[in-house]
């Protein structure tokens, strides 16, 4: 069964750019345009690894990823922050988060590939409904 990802981003390009990334190595994407939205389709779908901007409207990508670290049945999925946002103290702050790794924009397609393939291998088995 393909691994299922979720990517969490306000930009319409980022998201195409990953899906079409991701997909051409078989990984099925779902996207979402907020972090409420994302939030929603992560408990509705259990992904395998959750890609995660930070400069977002409403829930910024920090607080989706707080959230997630605070939920025992959600902790577990790896969470990748992909943002422009490359200063030292906001990688420091994305993976005090509970983020699992953090890409910064512009990302090597290659890059993601190797990065998603490496996480979601070591992720827990889906048990989505």
């Amino acid at each position: 069964m393909n691994k299922t990802i979720i990517a969490i981003d306000d930009q319409p390009d980022i998201r195409k750019l990953i899906r079409m990334t991701l997909e051409f190595k078989d990984f099925q994407v779902i996207e979402a345009d907020s972090g409420e939205a994302g939030l929603a389709l992560v408990r509705q779908h259990r992904p395998d690894l959750i890609l995660l901007d930070v400069m977002m409207p409403g829930l910024d990508g920090f607080a989706v990823s707080n959230t997630l670290a605070a939920d025992p049945e959600l902790r577990r999925i790896p969470v990748v922050m992909l943002t422009a946002l490359d200063r030292p103290k906001d990688v420091e702050a994305g993976l005090h988060t509970g983020a699992r790794a953090y890409l910064t924009k512009p990302f090597s397609p290659m890059a993601l590939i190797q990065l998603v393939g490496r996480l979601s291998q070591e992720a827990p088995p889906s048990d989505a409904a």
